[in-house]
């Protein structure tokens, strides 16, 4: 059963000495659907991706995805200790980069609660580090 949720969403990128920090408050639906975790919010110029459409789907705190979808379309692939290569589309283009999970810390049935801590690479060559902290009410 889908359900109207508030989703306060603060993204943490870590670029050598550079500190680059996105806060978001939005309306969002969360449902929990054959063991996954999905939320669903549009993307805001706050996000620099204004028109798109961002989904997370978590399955317990073993792996995670973090798909968009319109202006721009990717889909991240995070499972713990793993790399995956992925398709990253940005306003200028597509871009197939590495992504590396350190954490997934999924308590959102339980306290609203989701963290993801990941490296993103770019032809093996160090991007960024990058943290998402989300909380979750009910609307």
């Amino acid at each position: 059963m889908k359900k109207k949720v508030l989703i306060s969403l603060t993204s943490i990128q870590y670029q050598d000495d550079d500190t680059n920090k996105t806060e978001l408050l939005t309306k969002a639906e969360f449902v929990r659907e054959n063991g996954y975790d999905i939320i669903s919010y549009e993307d805001t110029s706050a996000t620099g991706f204004e028109g798109s459409v961002t989904t997370i789907k978590v399955d317990g705190c073993r792996n995670a995805s973090i798909t968009r979808q319109g202006t721009a379309n990717s889909v991240l692939s995070l499972e713990i200790g793993r790399k995956h290569f992925c398709q990253y589309g940005t306003p200028y283009g597509c871009l197939q980069i590495g992504v590396y999970t350190h954490a997934i810390e999924n308590t959102l049935a339980k306290d609203g609660r989701l963290y993801l801590k990941y490296t993103l690479d770019l032809n093996s060559s160090f991007l960024s580090d990058n943290e998402i902290i989300m909380t979750m009410q009910n609307q």
